[in-house]
């Protein structure tokens, strides 16, 4: 196995490769040495934790990972399956709270968050056009992630610093990161699987649900509610629509198109697994 890396780092049972995503010609060098069977694109650089009110700013790199690095690793791959990371939770809220991969993208999305519905648009006709798979992952949890106790969001958490904005109406679909790396190998060992499929767990929650469960579990506070007018002040509109405007995502197809299912229900287990708790 060999990976792409912004940084020379070492991993076991791997080889990796030190190269800039962006860079066309060094992407279709380190492609064409390998001679891969299969291409897993996850390249990310979201620092941690997000600023709401500063969103595109911070997602910006990513957005071009997501664009130019897609077209780079696709005119490389010459046909090679590209399986890539995309997104369950930027569905159009409007209608079902839970959706399918039939559901649209956000149509009039905040404006912190347009530019990251495009770039992901833009991703998936990309890998899509080419025969490939694009993942729609959830909110990801778990070692290593916002999510986790020692994350930024998590220290956040702890600190009592994340409010329980409005009616806290959004539904989060998580996923951990071990349930993650299933479905990427369900994924290689699926080689006609193509399109978009949702990588969620089982168990859409609300906000208002999840998060004083999840600040207790941290050994955080109960989260203070503040109302949704005040919070925009404070956190902008995308803080607020990620707090009482997201739609869940099913994992249906994905049980069906690549044989998978999480080892985590939901988030209260795979939270207490890592904490070494009892499950709620």
């Amino acid at each position: 196995m060999i990976g792409l890396a912004r940084t020379p780092i070492q991993l076991p049972d791997a080889e990796v490769v030190a190269i800039d995503a962006l860079d066309r010609a060094a992407v279709a060098h380190a492609v064409e040495s390998a001679h891969p069977e299969v291409i897993v694109h996850m390249l990310t650089a979201i620092p941690d934790p997000v600023d709401p009110r500063h969103l595109a700013r911070d997602m910006a790199l990513t957005n071009q990972l997501r664009t130019h690095a897609t077209a780079n690793l696709l005119a490389a791959a010459g046909g090679t399956r590209v399986i890539a990371q995309g997104v369950a939770y930027a569905y159009d809220p409007g209608g079902s709270p839970v959706k399918d991969e039939d559901a649209p993208l956000w149509r009039d999305p905040p404006a912190q968050f347009a530019p990251e519905v495009a770039a992901l648009a833009e991703q998936e006709r990309r890998v899509t056009w080419a025969g490939g798979l694009v993942l729609r992952l959830g909110h990801l949890y778990g070692p290593g992630s916002s999510f986790a106790p020692q994350g930024g969001f998590g220290r956040q958490l702890r600190a009592g610093r994340v409010p329980l904005v409005g009616d806290g109406a959004s539904m989060f679909s998580f996923i951990h990161a071990h349930d993650v790396a299933t479905a990427i190998l369900a994924a290689v060992e699926h080689p006609t699987a193509a399109g978009v499929v949702n990588i969620v767990d089982d168990q859409p929650t609300l906000v208002h649900d999840w998060l004083p469960e999840m600040a207790a579990l941290v050994g955080g506070p109960a989260p203070r509610h503040v109302p949704a007018w005040l919070a925009r002040l404070v956190i902008g509109g995308w803080g607020v629509a990620y707090m009482t405007g997201l739609a869940g995502a099913s994992n249906l197809f994905a049980r069906h198109q690549l044989d998978w299912k999480p080892a985590y229900s939901s988030w209260r287990d795979g939270l207490a697994a890592d904490l070494g708790v009892r499950s709620p």
